[in-house]
């Protein structure tokens, strides 16, 4: 996966009509301050297309990138954020939900969790939401460079076995100060665009 060219061509709010494309999506779910938007500009070749934040709960609406006129990465809104009101929370729930249920052309989604952590209520929800909608997560698990590497296979194991993932759950522990792990999910991001040409 080579990245030549990228532009963020759609932003949908609460109210917005989600748009009907014609290239394949891959969207990035995780909550607030998991680091979504470094991953994000990571894997574009970007430094802030994607807008990172101290303040965390900063994607409030379903970014659209193009990546280089052939597929969509979708940025979905961080949950699980406590600033935000629980009125605002249940609006991004149903956007989230809403995208997932509709996308026609959502070929699979990328769930971040924090490689230092079990994963929390809200993670495990939003992997049972994924699940119901018919897709395999794919694990992210950011923010490797702040673990040792002797405590890498712990840490995956702990995802897994609080998540209950099934058995061939691709996991990939992944850094945005290092880009280790970027290869592998690019390498993933190839076979969809391939068997979407095969």
């Amino acid at each position: 996966m080579v990245i030549k060219n990228v532009s963020l061509e759609t932003v949908c709010g609460i109210t917005s009509t989600l748009p009907e494309n014609d290239k394949i999506e891959i969207a990035f779910a995780g909550k607030s301050n998991v680091g979504k938007s470094s991953l994000i500009n990571a894997l574009m070749n970007r430094k802030s297309l994607a807008r990172t934040s101290a303040q965390p709960g900063k994607t409030q609406t379903i970014n659209y990138y193009n990546i280089n006129d052939e597929l969509y990465f979708v940025d979905l809104p961080g949950y699980g954020f406590a600033k935000v009101d629980e009125q605002t929370k249940i609006k991004w729930g149903k956007m989230i939900e809403n995208y997932l249920g509709t996308s026609k052309q959502l070929k699979a989604v990328f769930l971040l969790i924090d490689i230092r952590h079990e994963p929390g209520a809200n993670d495990k929800m939003m992997y049972e939401w994924i699940l119901h909608q018919g897709y395999q997560p794919i694990i992210i698990a950011t923010k490797l460079d702040k673990i040792n590497r002797s405590q890498i296979q712990k840490q995956v194991k702990l995802i897994k076995t609080a998540l209950k993932t099934e058995k061939d759950t691709i996991v990939i522990p992944f850094s945005s100060q290092t880009k280790q792990g970027r290869d592998e999910i690019y390498g993933l991001i190839d076979q969809f665009l391939s068997a979407k040409e095969g």
